[in-house]
């Protein structure tokens, strides 16, 4: 299956953030949209940066109270994995393991064109599992 597949099935939807935003604001639009991570670009096309739930914990011990002010480039991710709509899942799946990331832009012409979370990919594996399992229970069937 490739990216491509998963987002014809999912939609290519991406919620952003400008780097302006606080992480108040950012964690508000996380918590409303029920997502775990926000794409940091300031036209919904170049990517700066990713903000993730997880930066968010990380970085509360170290500024105690005075995160919810800071900016989100204070607590993003610069350095940012894609893949293209051509990428196999496979390959996707061995990024996130490598660099311990859950949520990766998809980038088509060197433009955000959608996302693919841990939980996308996951879905998208079991439901070829069960493709598999029941094609191979009709085929011991049919015998």
């Amino acid at each position: 299956m490739r990216v491509s597949d998963l987002l014809d099935a999912k939609g290519s939807v991406v919620h952003t953030v400008p780097s302006t935003a606080t992480v108040a604001e950012a964690v508000a639009t996380l918590c409303e949209r029920r997502i775990g991570a926000l794409v940091v670009s300031e036209d919904g096309e170049r990517i700066e940066g990713i903000v993730s739930e997880r930066d968010v914990v990380r970085r509360l011990n170290d500024l105690h109270g005075a995160l919810p002010n800071e900016r989100v480039t204070m607590i993003m991710s610069a350095e940012v994995r894609t893949c293209a709509p051509g990428d196999d899942l496979e390959s996707v799946m061995a990024t996130m393991t490598a660099h311990r990331v859950r949520h990766v832009p998809v980038v088509r012409d060197g433009r955000l064109a959608g996302i693919v979370s841990i939980g996308d990919v996951v879905k998208a594996r079991m439901e070829e599992l069960e493709t598999d399992r029941n094609q191979l229970v009709d085929y011991i069937q049919a015998r």
